[in-house]
């Protein structure tokens, strides 16, 4: 994987990282890592990029729903 593929996969972490909620870290972080290991079957990565992008944009929208 080239740089930009991990920048793409590390995408759920870093909105989780923005929406400031312990709860939502974690499993973005599996989520990335997940879809940099699985890099290799597309279908599989993608599934699990999604999964962490959905967490994170829950988390993120309650975030700003707060403020």
């Amino acid at each position: 994987m080239d740089v930009l593929q991990i920048s793409i996969a590390a995408m759920p972490l870093l909105l989780a990282l923005m929406s400031r909620t312990c709860k939502a870290i974690a499993p973005c972080l599996l989520t990335s890592l997940f879809t940099v290991l699985l890099g290799g079957e597309p279908h599989r990565a993608v599934t699990a990029w999604c999964v962490g992008m959905l967490i994170a944009a829950v988390a993120l929208r309650e975030r700003l729903r707060a403020s």
